[in-house]
């Protein structure tokens, strides 16, 4: 069936979302039928605010919808930009005097909750048949595809040609119950936009996917009254809102994660403004201005090449000029000279990944754009956006100026957990440098340095779907981050350091009350050290909040290094290397029984019984036997390191075994009895080229548990034994990479030993 020729007066108009050829087509169709209705798959709750939608912005924009109940909360974007075939039906629609009307479901509907972009692709849904086409038409992927077929095509015939393209994608298949309650309600709405047109032209516009299910259910009169369908509401004990806000090219581009219909905004404007021709020339000139900005040498021969190969691919794959791709190709061709190590993003249609070559970096952000939208001054916006507002300028806190706060001082206090709320909401303005961090001696000084981002009023718009008030919202963030996190004790424990330096204390008890119910599950011991660390830093310093020394806190600490202990003792010998957040976890147990042992009563026999129990354990892995020998040394029970160290002297565990001890105890072995260091020069030293490269690495990591000032201890320990009048600092120092000089040791060694065996070679003074 003809989209132009549709029978009952109305026109069925599929299309593909952030298309220009499709919003070519809608243009000349309203401009040619002058319809009475334009139909527009968006968002229904929003048709009581049209004039605000179609004021004076600067695309692109976005309408914005939040949801928020006692079960999930629910974010969901319906992006606009000016090729956006949604956007040019009704602004189109408006000019010829048309009545404009969304018809889809508000995006709090359960039909939506898996959707947060409205108009993304329905790809999965029909990816055999585009797999089929693709293959027939020897092209990579969806987009090339578009391309292929619409874009860089003629508009003769496009209506039809598109009506073919979406009929074979959607085939026979029966769509799922989410679309199949969408598109009963769309149809619902085309019913009755038909019978109060009498007779005049109405137009619907969808993505092409519900195209033809729309056709099939408007088919007949259903003899319905002429009302149109009401808009769900969100449940009685839910908070829902829809606000503009504005967008960016990036944000909307494919390759950096967004699900849209079309990748390479900046390039598919120039596509909408100066057709496809005009479009491939300003590409190429876009990505050469970007290269030369960043200093990559770009020459005018380049600049020949890539446009002769690229009108040599788009007349090879039967292009009238060259495409997006062909484009694309052109210039990888022509200004890259190394092999590359993954596919091109335009042809496996995915995100860039890391590690993508520079000069293809610079290409997709070339064809990305750079451009934000704005929104008309007089836009309605959320309150929180008006209380976020009020509240820097309540703490006078310019967003162009670096914050310097001494938390000591109640001003500055509250400075300070203003900015921690609006980082916990994801709002951009400033970024701490220094401050109050987990695992470190108390700090009461903060630094925030200026952050501005293009995309302020957007997030903080969205930011306004968790509240009214920053102190609302960061509450509702805080619960609904507490909720998923479900057993989660790392992810809690976090949670709980951001509301204590957010100045939340009642979450901070909720918090604290859900590491407690997991952390007797816990099984993880990295999670638990972590949980360990937070609540000990807490019980300590938190004088800010209140909460140092309270018996909550205290209780979590005591459950948490009884759980940290028992875990201990089942890990198991692993071929895996010394673990840090293993050995973390038990610094968090040592500092626990330290500093909040007398007060709490904790059991420091009974963790020095199982330190013994796993240092002598060979079964245990050598990080652990080490850490275990370093708990009972910082605990003050004194072992014989020296001893125990020559039991794991080979290469493979020496490394790991002095790793845990360090991060235990290395105050102990800087400032006690020497004879450990001693024996660990003697076990170096003993060891030939190869044993040593083995060890290496492991040793590495051992002593990067030392700070400068005690690396510099151990300096001094060595140039004892051997002599020499070099600064101790000096040794600490090396022209070249410790594993470049081991590596130039061992074939050292190996001259040697075929010297030797040649007879040319007899040891020292031959």
């Amino acid at each position: 069936m003809s989209a132009v020729e549709a029978p009952g007066g109305v026109t069925f108009l599929g299309v593909r979302h952030h298309s220009p050829a499709c919003a070519r087509l809608i243009a000349a169709t309203v401009a040619r039928l002058r319809p009475a209705y334009v139909l527009v798959e968006g968002p229904a709750d929003l048709n009581g605010r049209m004039d605000e939608l179609l004021a004076d912005h600067e695309l692109p924009i976005a309408v914005f919808t939040a949801h928020r109940d006692g079960t999930r909360r629910h974010a969901s974007w319906s992006p606009f930009c000016a090729y956006s075939p949604e956007w040019v039906a009704l602004t189109a629609g408006r000019e010829v005097g048309a009545q404009l009307r969304f018809i889809d479901l508000p995006a709090w509907h359960p039909a939506l909750s898996d959707r947060a972009n409205r108009y993304a692709d329905a790809d999965q849904r029909y990816a055999e048949a585009v797999r089929r086409l693709c293959a027939t038409l020897a092209v990579d992927n969806v987009d090339a595809l578009w391309d292929h077929l619409f874009e860089i095509g003629p508009d003769d015939g496009l209506a039809e040609r598109l009506d073919t393209y979406f009929d074979v994608l959607r085939g026979e298949s029966a769509a799922g119950a989410d679309d199949t309650a969408r598109e009963a309600y769309m149809a619902r709405w085309v019913r009755a936009a038909r019978r109060r047109a009498a007779g005049r032209p109405v137009l619907v516009v969808t993505g092409g996917f519900h195209r033809p299910a729309l056709v099939r259910l408007t088919a007949g009169d259903d003899g319905a009254d002429d009302d149109w369908p009401e808009i769900p509401a969100p449940a009685p004990d839910a908070v829902a809102g829809s606000y503009l806000v504005p967008y960016s090219f990036r944000r909307l581009d494919a390759f950096v994660g967004y699900q849209s219909g079309m990748p390479s905004p900046a390039y598919y404007q120039r596509v909408w403004e100066d057709g496809p021709r005009r479009a491939a020339e300003a590409l190429t000139e876009a990505v050469a201005a970007r290269l030369r900005t960043r200093r990559q040498p770009v020459s005018t021969a380049d600049l020949i090449a890539a446009r002769s190969m690229a009108g040599g691919l788009a007349r090879l794959r039967g292009h009238a000029h060259p495409g997006r791709v062909d484009v694309l190709d052109g210039l990888v061709s022509a200004l890259v000279t190394d092999a590359l190590d993954q596919p091109l993003p335009w042809a496996t249609r995915g995100t860039l990944a890391p590690g993508a070559h520079p000069v293809v970096v610079e290409m997709v952000a070339a064809l990305s754009g750079d451009r934000v939208g704005r929104l008309h001054p007089d836009t309605p916006l959320p309150p929180l956006v008006h209380d976020v507002d009020a509240e820097l300028a309540r703490h006078r806190i310019d967003p162009r100026e670096a914050v310097e706060l001494d938390l000591t001082d109640a001003d500055d206090l509250g400075r300070s957990r203003l900015l921690h709320r609006l980082r916990l909401l994801d709002v951009p303005g400033h970024t701490r440098e220094s401050g109050p961090r987990v695992g470190a001696d108390a700090l009461l000084t903060e630094r925030w340095s200026p952050a501005p981002s293009a995309d302020r009023l957007a997030r903080v718009i969205e930011a306004g779907g968790y509240g009214p008030t920053v102190l609302d919202a960061v509450t509702a963030r805080i619960e609904e981050r507490v909720t998923l996190l479900g057993a989660d004790v790392d992810g809690l424990a976090t949670t709980l350091f951001d509301t204590a330096l957010a100045g939340l204390p009642e979450h901070s008890t909720r918090t604290l009350t859900a590491i407690g119910r997991a952390a007797g599950g816990v099984t993880d011991l990295r999670a638990l050290g972590r949980a360990l660390a937070v609540a000990l830093a807490l019980w300590r310093h938190d004088r800010l909040l209140g909460s140092a020394g309270t018996a909550p806190l205290g209780a979590l600490i005591t459950a948490a290094v009884r759980r940290a202990l028992w875990l201990v003792e089942g890990v198991r010998a692993t071929a895996a290397p010394a673990d840090p957040g293993r050995l973390t976890a038990l610094v968090a147990v040592r500092d626990a029984l330290r500093h909040a042992g007398p007060t709490l009563g904790l059991d420091r026999d009974g963790a020095l019984a199982v330190s013994g129990r796993v240092a002598a354990d060979p079964a245990a892995p050598p990080d652990l036997r080490g850490a275990a020998l370093g708990l009972a040394w910082s605990l003050g029970d004194v072992p014989d390191a020296a001893r125990a160290v020559r039991a794991v002297a080979a290469p493979d565990t020496l490394g790991d075994w002095l790793g845990g001890l360090f991060a235990l105890a290395r105050e102990e072995v800087v400032s006690g009895d020497a004879a450990l260091l001693t024996v660990v020069d003697e076990l170096l030293a003993s060891m030939g080229a190869h044993e040593f490269l083995v060890a290496l690495p492991a040793l590495r990591q051992a002593f990067g548990w030392f700070p400068p000032r005690e690396r510099a201890e151990v300096a001094r320990h060595v140039q004892a034994l051997h002599g020499g009048d070099m600064p101790p600092g000096d040794l600490l120092r090396l022209d070249a990479d410790p594993l470049l000089v081991a590596a130039a040791r061992a074939v050292e060694e190996r001259v040697d030993e075929l010297l030797a065996r040649e007879g040319l070679w007899e040891g020292d003074g031959a």
